[in-house]
């Protein structure tokens, strides 16, 4: 059995970027993550409050690269037919930034190695409360005992569900999918912008990526989805022809939709506690946003260096900090759960339609407690 103080389970933005803050503290976690794979990496605004915690962390070189574009400019049609610009010079924390999320990923994996935690590429079998902590046996049959817990899941939230509720407030999917410029056609520069957009059934988010590709995706309730889109390009496309601004983005830059979309869930979720007696869980693990917030890496991020503070207090016998943890991912949930009701309580025009009638439920008739929220 190898002995450890700190475990980080989970990869991604919030493993990488926990065993950062932890090296940053002194600490050499124990680090259990399988190896970082090919798939979708969904998510690609990061807010301009990042740019003060990955400079915080000796990171702000991540985004220096070409392969990163600055987020200048919104565009929106929600609550109103018109399509209305946002620019980022409002943002006393200057420009946020449209990622290459898989190259972002990838550098701030490579960042966490060259800290040299203690690797084990590997998923996790199990895990059991000791009285010194916890036990924890992967999946190639090896044991660890360690005194704190990490758990940087995404939204399985394998060691939090273990020790209270998971509460969500929706049901919300995504339909995503990528288009290139149709090359057969006149070479056009599409505009560098993301747009919001919504609809009867849901809203639009598109945003063109750093290397010219348009991300597309439409968010709205499993059961308002057509049947079998996920294997039908040609119900992706009506979808898409029901659009005003995000068809005309779509036809007049000449891009082509030629597969039908992936789907993901998208649903604002979160544990009862983010932390307890030795653990503490960091980004979706503690609490998975509505992607309207925009805020999905940077709370992960904001999260990672906070919950390593309090880890590395938590072995020197200093509980306080861990519990100011657990209250202000519970007041972010809170803030964020009053924004989210009032964001989409601006869109009236499509009252009558299922998926704008239950966000309206949201709005006039749940109260705080009937929603999850913490008193």
């Amino acid at each position: 059995m190898t002995p450890t103080g700190i475990a980080v389970i989970g990869g991604g933005i919030a493993g990488a970027t926990s065993c950062i803050a932890l090296a940053k503290a002194g600490l050499r976690p124990c680090w259990i993550a399988p190896a970082p794979g090919d798939g979708p990496h969904l998510g690609e605004t990061l807010s301009p409050a990042a740019n003060t915690i990955l400079e915080n962390l000796g990171l702000s070189g991540l985004l220096t690269s070409d392969r990163h574009r600055h987020a200048n400019t919104t565009f929106s049609a929600w609550g109103h037919d018109q399509l209305r610009e946002r620019n980022s010079i409002i943002h006393l924390e200057g420009a946020g930034m449209v990622l290459n999320r898989a190259a972002f990923e990838r550098d701030l994996c490579d960042a966490a190695l060259e800290t040299r935690p203690e690797l084990f590429q590997t998923t996790l079998r199990d895990a059991q409360s000791t009285p010194n902590g916890w036990q924890l046996v992967l999946g190639d049959g090896r044991s660890i005992q360690t005194r704190f817990v990490l758990d940087c899941t995404g939204r399985k939230a394998v060691i939090g569900q273990q020790n209270n509720q998971m509460h969500r407030a929706d049901q919300l999917v995504t339909a995503w999918s990528c288009l290139c410029q149709d090359d057969t056609k006149p070479d056009v520069e599409p505009t560098p912008a993301t747009l919001i957009e919504a609809v009867s059934n849901g809203w639009w988010y598109a945003s063109l990526l750093p290397d010219r590709r348009l991300m597309v995706c439409y968010f709205s309730d499993p059961d308002l989805l057509p049947s079998g889109m996920s294997h039908d390009v040609a119900h992706w496309e009506s979808l898409i022809s029901q659009t005003n601004y995000i068809k005309q983005w779509i036809e007049s830059a000449h891009f082509a939709v030629q597969s039908p979309p992936s789907l993901a869930s998208a649903g604002t979720t979160w544990l009862s506690s983010a932390a307890g007696e030795n653990w503490a869980s960091v980004g979706d693990a503690a609490a998975a946003f509505d992607p309207l917030s925009s805020h999905g890496m940077t709370t992960a991020l904001w999260m990672a260096a906070q919950a390593s503070n309090a880890a590395k207090a938590y072995l020197e016998n200093d509980l306080d900090p861990l519990e100011k943890y657990r209250a202000a991912v519970s007041k972010g949930v809170d803030d964020f759960l009053t924004q989210r009701r009032k964001i989409y309580g601006q869109e009236h025009r499509f009252r009558d339609s299922a998926f704008w009638r239950r966000r309206h439920q949201d709005v006039r008739e749940k109260s705080p407690d009937q929603l999850g929220i913490p008193a």
